[in-house]
């Protein structure tokens, strides 16, 4: 099986995780943390799930699955320890041409989830295509520890440097040796050694005067 590597703006989309166990709980995190209204359906609950729903973040069905709470959702994903409830799930979902996931069974799935590292809007996903979690799992620390939180910053500042120069109408493509210089240079090292005046010298040498990491940070949301 080949996939097609994409990734999903599921904000303000409705998603649906059918369980409420553990797996289930964190795949209803993930959806959450990415911006998606999140329904769980599940007779019984862990507490983070309760607790979740008591704050308004998930809607939460306490009772079992039925086909019709498919209706109007932008994906499902199965979460349940019941292999033909997971089966009937994702046979629901193919009639009603919804995305679906099931847990552990990439042979039911129409997406699989990937190992991530996440350092701020920098997302490094892992693959191994379903056939092997484990290296998955172990490639992503490995990453984990070759890229620190110096990159969240770096991309932040990044970023920032990229908004301002083109609200002041420069053309896209003279950015490409400012960014190239800076993402070839040791910004990354003085972010990990807090040396912030370095930082300042490369960004006056490379863009000009009025251009501090102090003040292109805080435009950052």
């Amino acid at each position: 099986m080949r996939y097609f590597p994409i990734q999903l703006d599921i904000r303000d989309r409705p998603c649906l995780v059918v369980g409420g166990g553990g797996v289930g709980t964190r795949k209803a995190k993930s959806l959450l943390a990415c911006g998606a209204r999140v329904t769980v359906v599940s007779p019984a609950a862990t507490q983070a799930l309760r607790d979740s729903a008591d704050r308004g973040e998930v809607m939460l069905r306490l009772r079992e699955y039925a086909a019709e709470d498919l209706q109007g959702m932008f994906l499902v994903m199965g979460a349940t320890d019941d292999e033909a409830l997971n089966r009937r799930v994702r046979s629901d979902a193919g009639r009603r041409k919804i995305l679906c996931n099931i847990a552990d069974r990439p042979e039911q799935c129409d997406f699989i989830l990937p190992a991530v590292v996440e350092r701020g809007d920098l997302v490094i996903t892992v693959s191994t295509s379903g056939r092997s979690p484990a290296l998955a799992k172990k490639l992503r620390q490995d990453l984990q520890g070759q890229f620190g939180n110096e990159y969240t910053v770096f991309l932040d500042l990044m970023g920032a440097i990229r908004k301002r120069l083109l609200a002041e109408a420069h053309a896209p493509e003279a950015h490409k040796p400012i960014f190239e210089r800076l993402v070839h240079s040791d910004i990354l090292a003085w972010i990990r050694e807090g040396r912030r005046h370095d930082i300042d010298r490369l960004l006056t040498d490379v863009l000009g005067d009025g251009w501090r990491t102090e003040d292109l940070l805080a435009q950052t949301p």
